[in-house]
């Protein structure tokens, strides 16, 4: 939400003292309502007017193999030279099924969402109520999940399926978006999260795991710089492009980091499994990778619709 407050707002004199004192909320509510209209509504795309798509979706496939490799060399020079015993690889694959089909349950319950009309009935709230409530369903759906036991399926997996909804309930403006640069923004999504799990799997055993404090201190850094255009007056433009960068681009590289993090503890927590010490729970290690998938998709698209915008000028 870095872009809520570059654009001043125009209220029109009104004759009525009562109605004229606009309230802070209800500020708060046109500025949620432009953002969108502003980052969201974006005309349609039509491949045939922007090159061969086969040729597209080749040159986005070599990107993402070409960041594979360029991260497996630079990040995992030193690789745990060992075959991955059968039942870390079943609880990552396992794992890994569960991220899929949450995304899954995300992606077409957003678009049930949008298509009922539902992105502009949520324009329409006080975003700081949205926000509100937003935080309030996904935390309590994800510490419920957390804390119920891994055999009592039906009382996990249907937290697990609310906590999928909360997210959908809260993403479905993207679908406002162009689908090509939704379609972009998965892709990449995909390849850097799939090239930084490819190399904490590979890593040394509890490589990564120092990461988790100083990560946490980073999403400190990125929410704050999130809420700054919330708190700061319009006119520090040079500041709110700041933290517009750190939002985005530092945004990226802190869930990039986490990917790699939770990997290696999704790993760690296999071989204390294997040896009895914790209880198997692939819906709650699935959690955090679709986390981490939301933010860094999040941001690309932020990002994809940014570079659109200036060609345009």
């Amino acid at each position: 939400m870095a872009f809520l407050a570059r654009r001043p707002f125009a209220y029109k004199a009104n004759p009525n003292p009562l109605r004229s004192a606009t309230s802070a909320f209800t500020k708060s509510r046109l500025a949620f309502q432009n953002a969108f209209k502003r980052n969201y509504q974006q005309p349609s795309y039509s491949p045939t007017g922007h090159g061969n798509l086969t040729q597209r979706l080749l040159y986005g496939a070599a990107l993402v193999g070409g960041t594979a490799l360029a991260v497996n060399l630079v990040f995992n020079r030193e690789t745990r030279g060992e075959t991955m015993p059968d039942y870390e690889r079943s609880y990552l694959n396992d794992t890994f099924m569960h991220t899929g089909l949450g995304i899954g349950i995300i992606a077409v319950a957003a678009r049930t969402l949008h298509q009922s009309g539902w992105s502009y009935r949520l324009m329409s709230f006080n975003p700081w109520l949205v926000i509100g409530v937003s935080l309030a369903a996904s935390i309590g759906t994800m510490y419920g999940t957390f804390r119920t036991h891994p055999d009592n399926y039906v009382q996990k997996y249907a937290l697990w399926a609310g906590f999928n909804l909360a997210q959908a309930a809260v993403l479905s403006p993207l679908l406002f978006m162009s689908p090509a640069i939704l379609a972009r923004a998965g892709l990449y999504t995909v390849g850097m999260m799939g090239s930084i799990a490819f190399v904490g799997a590979t890593a040394k055993q509890e490589k990564y795991l120092y990461l988790g404090g100083p990560l946490l201190a980073g999403v400190a850094v990125v929410a704050i710089s999130g809420f700054a255009p919330l708190i700061l007056p319009a006119t520090a433009v040079r500041t709110l492009a700041w933290s517009e960068n750190i939002w985005l681009y530092g945004g990226l590289a802190v869930f990039g980091g986490f990917t790699l993090y939770d990997v290696q503890k999704i790993l760690h927590h296999a071989r204390m499994a294997e040896r009895g010490l914790v209880r198997k729970d692939v819906v709650n290690e699935s959690i955090s990778l679709e986390l981490d998938f939301i933010n860094i998709f999040i941001r690309m698209v932020q990002i994809l619709g940014m570079r659109q915008g200036n060609n345009r000028r």
